[in-house]
């Protein structure tokens, strides 16, 4: 399965505009700016849709791993905090925080965690990434 996405980005880095379309149209011209990716400015930015890939994906891979265990969760709510930082020679995304709660019925806190764990790993998107992943799983009350 292959996916597309296009950037166009008119001027200078700090000065100019940025629009992102998805081909699924879940992006249809959505603008991206300096201010949005470096001063708070309202809209989006590349690090929050890698966070926001990384969140789902792992999600799917949870299911997946507590299916193949025997477990149907109920609900997993996944947050991918990306981080951008400075290095020699430019930025780079150096980590990705998950932070994971799930309504597991049935699970146990050592199943759970062992999922967890090996969804972090098997994950798509962490993968891809060179960044540290680190995780703080829990189930639900």
């Amino acid at each position: 399965m292959d996916s597309t996405a296009t950037a166009v980005w008119r001027g200078g880095l700090t000065d100019g505009k940025g629009e992102l379309d998805a081909a699924s149209g879940a992006l249809t011209a959505t603008p991206y700016s300096f201010e949005t990716r470096f001063e708070g400015a309202a809209g989006t930015n590349p690090e929050e849709l890698v966070a926001a890939a990384h969140a789902g994906c792992y999600a799917m891979a949870l299911a997946m791993i507590l299916g193949e265990a025997g477990f149907t969760p109920e609900r997993i709510d996944a947050e991918a905090r990306v981080s951008l930082k400075g290095r020699e020679g430019g930025f780079a995304i150096t980590n990705s925080h998950l932070t994971v709660r799930a309504k597991v019925p049935g699970a146990d806190a050592d199943a759970f965690a062992k999922a967890a764990e090996t969804a972090k790993s098997g994950c798509p998107v962490s993968k891809a990434l060179t960044a540290e992943i680190t995780l703080d799983a829990r189930l639900a009350e």
